[in-house]
C-alpha cells in the first residue's frame, strides 16, 4: 500500500531557500567576472561544502566541522546580503573579485580536509550488565564434625651417647726410645735443627701411633 505524500512545509521552505541562494550566488559570481557555466559552478560549490560540513557535524562534532560550515555559511549570506542592493553589480570591488577567483581553491582544500580527516572517537558506550546483588551469605554448621584428635606427645628425649673411650697410648721400650733420640741427635748435629715427627717416622719406619708416642716422649713437632 503506496503512502499518501503530504506536503512538508520544512522541505518547501528548503528549496525556496536553496533556489534564492543558488540565484543570488550567480549573480554574484558573474558580476565578479566568472561568466557562462563558471557563474552555475559557483553555487554549487558553496552549497556542496555546506552539506559536507554539515554532514561531519552530526558524525562527530569537532572544531575544523564548525570552521568550514562557518566559512560556507558566510558565503552564501554574503552573497544573499551582496545582491539585496547593498552591492553595485556593476562596479564589483577588486577584493570581491578576489575573494571569488579564489573560492574554488578554498572550498576544494576544505572538501579534503573535511572527508579525508577521520572521524574524532566517541566514548565507548557501557555494555556491561548491571551487576547483579550479593546473594546474602549463609553460615552452615554442621552437626557430624569428628573430633579432633589430641596432640601426639612429644618423643622423649634420647639419652646422649656413651662416649667413646680413650685410644690406648702403646707402650714404647726404652731401647727405641733411646734409638730415636740418638736419632735425633744425629740430625741437629747434622742440620743444626731439631728433626721433626714427620721426619723421625721415616726414619724409624715403625707404624703410626707408636712412632706419635715416640714424638710425644722426645716432645717433637
Amino acid at each position: 500500500m503506496h503512502r499518501a505524500l503530504r506536503p512538508d512545509a520544512v522541505l518547501i521552505q528548503a528549496v525556496i531557500a536553496g533556489a534564492l541562494s543558488f540565484a543570488h550566488l550567480h549573480d554574484l559570481a558573474a558580476a565578479a567576472g566568472q561568466s557562462g557555466w563558471k557563474a552555475w559552478a559557483y553555487p554549487i560549490s558553496v552549497d556542496l561544502l555546506l552539506v559536507a560540513a554539515w554532514r561531519r557535524l552530526r558524525a562527530g562534532r569537532d572544531g575544523a566541522s564548525w570552521t568550514w560550515f562557518a566559512i560556507a555559511l558566510a558565503a552564501s549570506l554574503g552573497a544573499n546580503i551582496a545582491t539585496a542592493g547593498l552591492l553595485d553589480l556593476g562596479h564589483v570591488p577588486a577584493w570581491l573579485r578576489i575573494l571569488v577567483a579564489g573560492w574554488p581553491a578554498l572550498a576544494f582544500l576544505g572538501g579534503t580536509l573535511l572527508v579525508h580527516t577521520p572521524t574524532p572517537a566517541t566514548a565507548p558506550e557501557d555494555t556491561c550488565p548491571e551487576s547483579e546483588p550479593a546473594a546474602p551469605e549463609v553460615e552452615l554448621h554442621r552437626t557430624d564434625t569428628p573430633p579432633v584428635p589430641a596432640p601426639a606427645s612429644a618423643p622423649a628425649e634420647l639419652d646422649p651417647a656413651p662416649a667413646k673411650p680413650p685410644t690406648p697410648v702403646p707402650q714404647v721400650p726404652a731401647a727405641l726410645v733411646d734409638h730415636a733420640r740418638s736419632i735425633a741427635d744425629a740430625h741437629r748435629k747434622t742440620t743444626g735443627e731439631p728433626i721433626t715427627a714427620e721426619a723421625l717416622t721415616a726414619r724409624l719406619g715403625l707404624p703410626g701411633p707408636t712412632c706419635q708416642a715416640i714424638a710425644a716422649q722426645l716432645e717433637l713437632t
